[in-house]
């Protein structure tokens, strides 16, 4: 197989990895705020969103040490023994406990900074700048197939329940615990990329990086593993200071705001609505449903053109911004501002309009397409421009993304609805405006390169 074949194939072994993990992992997150108003037990207080507020806190710090886990344990094996972190974190509500629940959310931050830095490492290695956007549409298009699978058993095992009971939880449970370790284990198929399946850094790219950093090549073989761990955490640290990461730090936030948006915030809305009737918690599984299509429609499309794209990344940007806008204001008008933060009984408070099931999933395929717009092009241009300091670069990105994530979560226990929303809406501006500065400094450079050739 030539070296380029063999890269694309582990892109699409790394995105069926993360699509059967987060198959599990997803649905999880998805419902098990609403899983815990259902379980009555005096061992057990706990909150969904104050576990995923730990998680993000924890994976946001870790973020700073993740590249040095990689440096000496290498990708895979990172991939893998994080992934396990995964795997116990969903067996513990098989029959949760208190301190078990809270101390594998603190397990589970580390084990997700080490595993999202392995696969943005993995992504880059496996790319050429000319590759680098079709494989990160190639694989969040795998990944989120994950939505799809997961959240249709929820809806075919919950349609018409109003009440979780304790068989319910520890079935599905115990059945996602599974899922998550088979996806663990398919990491062990990525091959070693061949060297000449990446080409070197364009002079595009590397003008666009302090001197300092873009000479950076990976760590002398010779030195040693605390060498090693040591200069990853200090490129994590030089790389956050650079002009290109600070711009690109407002929209790394807004993804992590709406990431815990429809994650886990929308679908416990849903649930949360008596005016949907018997079918409200059987909703949460549908929405899952039609967000995963929304991002494997993004994802997809933007992978197969962006070859392409003559614009660069801004157009696609620009369009998750206004897919997110519109299903913004349906969801204000459509869902009970108390919905959040309703008790398991569901919110009795009116929306602004007759709430409609079809508009309800309508806006969770908006959620997800211009999710898959936002992130394909991050994950792009993070890719692209830090190609020789990959692991740091996407430690940096998951730093902010999680840091505001695990905040949005936080007050997501607090906030009523139309506070979250208005709180996405002004960051998501702020957030495109800056991405589009440094997006425009690439294509620049790209032209300077072009004329400097001729």
């Amino acid at each position: 197989m030539s070296p380029e074949g063999k890269s694309l194939l582990n892109i699409i072994v790394l995105g069926i990895g993360f699509m059967v993990m987060f198959t599990a992992f997803g649905t999880c997150g998805n419902i098990e705020q609403t899983v815990i108003k259902s379980f009555n037990s005096t061992e057990f207080h706990g909150s969904g969103y104050t576990s995923m507020a730990i998680i993000y806190a924890v994976f946001s710090t870790s973020n700073l040490i993740a590249p040095s886990v990689i440096a000496v344990v290498g990708p895979q094996l990172s991939l893998f023994f994080s992934g396990l972190v995964y795997s116990a974190y969903i067996a513990v509500f098989i029959h949760p406990y208190t301190w078990s629940f809270y101390t594998f959310s603190v397990l589970l931050g580390v084990g997700a900074a080490v595993l999202w830095t392995a696969q943005g490492s993995l992504l880059t290695v496996n790319s050429k700048d000319s590759t680098i956007g079709r494989n990160s549409g190639i694989f969040w298009a795998l990944m989120q197939f994950s939505l799809f699978f997961g959240n249709l058993y929820i809806y075919l095992a919950w349609h018409g329940k109003t009440h979780i009971t304790d068989k319910d939880r520890q079935t599905v449970f115990i059945t996602l615990t599974v899922i998550s370790l088979v996806g663990n284990f398919l990491f062990f198929l990525i091959q070693k990329a061949d060297p000449e399946a990446a080409s070197a850094p364009t002079e595009a790219s590397e003008s666009l990086l302090p001197a300092e950093i873009s000479d950076s090549s990976s760590v002398a073989p010779s030195q040693g593993l605390g060498s090693q761990a040591l200069e990853a955490f200090k490129r994590s640290i030089e790389l956050a200071m650079t002009k290109e990461m600070l711009l690109l730090s407002l929209p790394f936030a807004y993804s992590g705001l709406e990431l815990t948006f429809y994650s886990g915030v929308y679908g416990t809305c849903l649930g949360a609505m008596t005016q949907f009737g018997e079918d409200a918690k059987g909703l949460i599984g549908l929405s899952g449903i039609l967000i995963g299509v929304g991002e494997i429609v993004g994802g997809g499309v933007f992978g197969i053109l962006d070859k392409c794209n003559r614009y660069g990344r801004n157009p696609v940007v620009f369009l998750g911004l206004l897919t997110h806008i519109v299903a913004f204001y349906l969801i204000f008008l459509n869902i009970a501002s108390d919905a959040p933060v309703a008790p398991e009984e569901g919110t009795q408070m009116q929306a602004f309009i007759q709430p409609s099931v079809a508009v309800a999933l309508i806006c969770s395929f908006l959620l997800g397409f211009g999710d898959s717009c936002y992130n394909t092009q991050l994950i792009s241009i993070v890719g692209y421009l830090f190609r020789d300091d990959s692991a740091p670069a996407f430690a940096v990105f998951k730093f902010v993304q999680s840091i505001m994530a695990a905040v949005a979560f936080f007050y997501s226990n607090y906030l009523l609805l139309h506070w979250q929303l208005l709180i996405m809406v002004l960051l998501g501006f702020m957030g495109t405006i800056t991405f589009f500065m440094v997006e425009w400094s690439v294509i620049r450079s790209r032209r300077d390169s072009d004329y400097g050739g001729i």
